[in-house]
Formats: structure tokens, sequence, C-alpha cells
């Protein structure tokens, strides 16, 4: 498990609905003390992050974990990638084999798996 505090995750397709996953990957991402940004369709906050509608700018990201459909995805993709993160996770139901093309040949680590899995099994 990362305790490297300065390693930051932007969560994509975040929700104020606590049956979302991406509501609940924020909660879990922020009990294991990952820092934590989060870009969604709506304001709002998941404890004690704000979901913004405008992605980070001025912040170096380490972790994209994406909760966005394929079909949601095309123009995303672009500016998701000129964050340069190390790596996108891509949680089940997001895969979209033109997007992980994309961010290989762009440097990225594409990873399909699970964050809260990856969590639990301190694998993260």
């Amino acid at each position: 498990m990362q305790t490297e505090s300065s390693l930051v995750t932007l969560v994509v397709g975040a929700s104020t609905n606590p049956e979302r996953y991406a509501y609940r990957a924020i909660e879990k991402l922020r009990a294991y003390n990952h820092p934590v940004l989060a870009f969604g369709l709506k304001e709002g906050q998941v404890g004690d992050v704000t979901i913004s509608k405008q992605l980070p700018s001025q912040t170096v990201i380490d972790t994209i974990t994406l909760y966005v459909g394929p079909d949601r995805q095309a123009d995303l993709i672009q500016p998701l990638l000129d964050l340069k993160p190390r790596r996108i996770i891509f949680n089940p139901g997001t895969e979209n084999p033109s997007f992980i093309k994309q961010a290989e040949q762009a440097g990225v680590i594409a990873e399909v798996a699970c964050t809260l899995v990856l969590l639990s099994l301190n694998e993260y």
C-alpha cells in the first residue's frame, strides 16, 4: 500500500450518490489517507473531498481512477492524457481499448482493475 501523501488520485466520474462505486472509491481512498481530487458532472462533496466540474490544472496527478463508461469518454480522453498521470485505472465497465492504447502510447500505465479491490488487497 502506498502511504506517500504526495501521490494524488483523481476520481473521474465522481458522484455524491453513496450507491455509486466512485463515491465508495473516494471514501476508501481517503480512509487509506490518499490525497484525492474528484471530477464529476455535478459539484458536491464526499466527506472532505469536493467534486469539481472542471479538471484540475495545477496539480500533479499520479493516478486517474475512471468511473465513466466508454460511451462518455471521447471528450475526456485528451484532457485526461494532458494531465500526464503515471497510470489510469479502468474500473469495471470503463474498459475502452482505444483509450487504453492511447494512454499506453503516451507512456501512461493503463490498468484494467478495480480501485476498491486494489485498496482492499493493499496493492494500490
